[in-house]
């Protein structure tokens, strides 16, 4: 099911209206992202020839959802670069150098949403701010709304999944390699992926 506004299906004599399913409205809200049940991470080709794919255990965020319309919606997400693993220590403790993230001095990447619009069905496209070692530039990503529930413990969840691919030269990430057989050690290219579920806050009295 789609999460925000369905077609109109008013005729030419008609005013236009926008049709809300209840259902799709009740999600109406504000949430928290669950990172015990979310996953932020990226996927970069290594050596030109494989992929190493890598996460961020620790992160947090919000989402505000309009089941009406998608443009009130936003979300805003805080990653902690010290928390990357990509199951190799060393390789992480590279990551985390100056070489690529200084995590020491630029210890959060960031992203606060500015757009949000309905695709088709149930995907979506949230627009706005990546900022990564202080340089701040747009990013947009291509989200599937999965779907809600409510789980055992009485909460109301809803999941997203999603990617979006960037130049990590944008953001001056640009150590590299050359190797002998031509080409470098990492690709410029990186996909970041998102598998996020959130919880929707109580209402406040």
């Amino acid at each position: 099911m789609a999460l925000f506004n369905r077609k109109s299906t008013a005729t030419p004599s008609t005013p236009a209206t926008v049709a809300v399913d209840p259902a799709l409205a009740a999600l109406t809200g504000e949430y928290a992202i669950d990172p015990a049940h979310s996953s932020i991470g990226f996927t970069v080709r290594h050596a030109m020839v494989t992929n190493v794919r890598g996460s961020f255990g620790e992160h947090e965020g919000s989402l505000t959802l309009d089941g009406a319309d998608p443009r009130k919606s936003a979300a805003s997400i805080d990653v902690k670069i010290a928390s990357v693993d990509t199951g190799i220590s060393d390789r992480d403790g590279h990551l985390v150098s100056g070489d690529f993230f200084d995590a020491e001095k630029f210890p959060l990447m960031t992203f606060r949403s500015t757009q949000a619009e309905q695709l088709g069905g149930d995907t979506y496209r949230i627009t706005g701010d990546l900022t990564i070692k202080d340089v701040t530039r747009p990013l947009a990503i291509d989200l599937e709304f999965n779907g809600s529930a409510t789980d055992v413990y009485g909460n109301e969840r809803v999941g997203f999944e999603g990617s979006a691919d960037i130049l990590r030269s944008d953001w001056g990430l640009t150590w590299n390699a050359a190797l002998e057989t031509g080409g470098v050690m990492v690709s410029d290219k990186v996909k970041l992926n998102f598998d996020i579920s959130a919880i929707k806050a109580a209402p406040q009295a």
